[in-house]
């Protein structure tokens, strides 16, 4: 947890780049304390003039050119700030939805998404508050303060004693009661960033909610970050309810005392009544910009908790950013596509490595699968091939270049990746196929979805290639093939697939394994496989166990000389017969 000047150094940083308009804002709001300050001071000429029977058409016109240049100032300055505030709120908002998508995916995944979301959405509104109006206001709350106080003065130094004594007590017991009201606010923003990731994952997993009947033990682990947040919010509202009650308390017995002390003093001819009005007025203005002070040292200390809060985005790691991506030509000869060579890695620091002394080569045409139990590094070669990762040792070649002088957009420009869970892009059908390549023709989107045989379905749809898709709209294995012809649009160098027909229907399977075949005569396909039949006559197969590579050959050698192997296509059930002919 930060420290509040650490809290607060970093709210300046947002602040910083707008100097200028909160110096104007400042400038506006204390021209408009200025009006108010001088209001009581121009009524005690109004009640001189009454008594001295002299005309009143001075100090009214006085009151009038106040009461119209304090609010042409105040709407002036009102809209200055909330413009300012909607700006800090857009800039914080870009920054870190930028942040995100060009963060590297290890650190981006080990923070709950709805977590990230809620720093986005409702920590930025908190930031515009106090970015844009808590450090203008408290500026203002103090020079009101300090400026009635020096006119109570000016007025009569007994009363002002009198003034000053409560207004310490009010000071001091702010100083007590705000780190508690500011420490409640950061536990409740904590916890509503917790339900927002709880609740997101929740929301995703739905239908397994459900099925599984657990739609109120979820509720209820949920709904106590709710709880969680309320509490620390109501222990907030208390403190900040006693710090406004003394406030006003204060305020009130002060107006009491003076008034008795004024009357005392009035009545020995030592204090004039116009005077003794004109004090009470400063006194009864003077709840003013204490509760000014005290919202704005509110909004402020949630600014900082919000502030820190968004902060710790720019913790995140960020992948090499390069410029535009060059064209590039094919792969030449017999050149791989792809090499690792003694390849570790692992996901963070300290961590054990997920793969180890890797070695492979990627032939620039052909079908190489990827096999093995769960845990033995499938996934994470994928992750090391699209540089979602980064190797600890070794080193990756992409068409005999090290992925080191290249940047990640220049790699995955030759790459194609199909996901496992076949993840559906916000648009329409025509959307996701140009994901990739927005200048992707219809005629180019019409044949990717004939490859995996699709073509007619989304034809029958209402709209066709502009029909909306949804998590609803299509079968799981309809959406597979969407996201598999989005990667075929146009034919990538090297087709990367993270289990193709997990999600298929036997009557479709065939169809993908057939786009596979195709893709395998005119570029690379790598595909990490859990279903044995996806790879069975794959050109090369990979058996991984342990992170390690523990063999290489084709379906039939593998069966002849790797027991795992034969273990995993009997574990899978893959055709026996298929199987007794290796």
């Amino acid at each position: 947890m930060s420290t509040p000047a650490s809290g607060l150094s970093i709210l300046r940083s947002f602040a910083r780049p707008h100097r200028g308009t909160l110096l104007l804002g400042l400038v506006l709001g204390l021209a408009g304390s200025a009006t108010g300050l001088a209001t009581p001071l121009v009524t005690k000429w109004v009640l001189d003039s009454l008594g001295a029977s002299a005309s009143l058409a001075g100090p009214i016109g006085a009151l009038l050119a106040l009461l119209v240049a304090g609010a042409v100032i105040w709407i002036g300055q009102w809209t200055l700030l909330g413009t300012l505030g909607e700006r800090v709120v857009l800039e914080a908002r870009e920054s870190m939805v930028r942040r995100f998508l060009r963060a590297a995916v290890p650190g981006l995944t080990r923070r709950p998404t709805g977590e990230l979301v809620t720093r986005v959405t409702s920590d930025t509104v908190l930031l515009r508050e106090a970015v844009s109006s808590s450090l203008v206001g408290l500026v203002n709350g103090v020079v009101m303060l300090v400026g009635t106080l020096v006119l109570m003065a000016v007025l009569d130094l007994v009363l002002l004693a009198t003034t000053v004594a409560a207004v310490v007590v009010v000071i001091l017991l702010f100083a007590v009661l705000m780190p508690g009201i500011a420490k409640a606010q950061e536990r409740a923003q904590e916890h509503v960033g917790r339900l927002g990731g709880v609740l997101e994952t929740a929301l995703r997993a739905i239908r397994t909610v459900k099925a599984s009947r657990a739609e109120e033990r979820l509720a209820t682990g949920i709904l106590g970050h709710a709880d969680e947040a309320m509490r620390h919010s109501v222990r907030g509202v208390r403190r900040e309810a006693v710090a406004w009650t003394i406030a006003w308390a204060g305020i009130q017995l002060a107006i009491i005392v003076i008034l008795g002390v004024g009357a005392w003093r009035v009545g020995l001819g030592l204090l004039e009544v116009s005077t003794l009005i004109a004090f009470l007025l400063y006194a009864f203005g003077l709840m003013e910009p204490i509760m000014e002070l005290s919202q704005n040292l509110t909004a402020l200390q949630a600014g900082i908790a919000a502030a820190t809060r968004i902060r710790q985005v720019e913790e995140l790691e960020l992948e090499p950013h390069g410029g535009a991506v060059a064209s590039t030509a094919p792969v030449a000869g017999e050149t791989p596509v792809l090499e690792l060579r003694g390849v570790t890695a692992a996901y963070g620091p300290g961590r054990v490595p997920a793969v180890r002394d890797v070695d492979l080569v990627v032939p620039a045409r052909g079908h190489t699968a990827i096999v093995g139990p769960s845990g033995a590094g499938k996934t994470t070669l994928i992750a090391l091939l699209l540089r979602f990762l980064e190797p600890q040792a070794g080193e990756i070649r992409l068409a005999g270049r090290p992925y080191g002088e290249q940047t990640p957009a220049e790699v995955r420009a030759r790459l194609a990746y199909v996901e496992q869970e076949a993840p559906v892009v916000p648009g329409t059908i025509g959307d996701n196929l140009r994901f990739t390549h927005p200048d992707a023709t219809d005629d180019e989107l019409w044949a990717a979805l004939e490859r995996v045989r699709l073509r007619d379905a989304v034809e029958a749809l209402d709209g066709g290639l502009d029909a909306a898709l949804t998590s609803s709209s299509l079968s799981g294995g309809q959406r597979q093939r969407i996201a598999l012809a989005r990667a075929l649009v146009r034919t990538p160098e090297v087709l990367l697939l993270d289990e193709a027909t997990a999600q298929v229907d036997g009557l479709t399977e065939s169809a993908v394994h057939d786009a596979i075949r195709e893709q395998a005569r005119l570029g690379a396909v790598v595909t990490v496989a859990h279903r044995l039949s996806t790879v069975v006559d794959a050109d090369t197969i990979v058996v991984m166990e342990g992170g390690r590579v523990r063999a290489l050959g084709t379906h039939h050698e593998l069966l002849a000389s790797d027991d795992l192997y034969r273990g995993l296509v009997a574990a899978l059930s893959v055709d026996r017969q298929l199987a007794a002919a290796g």
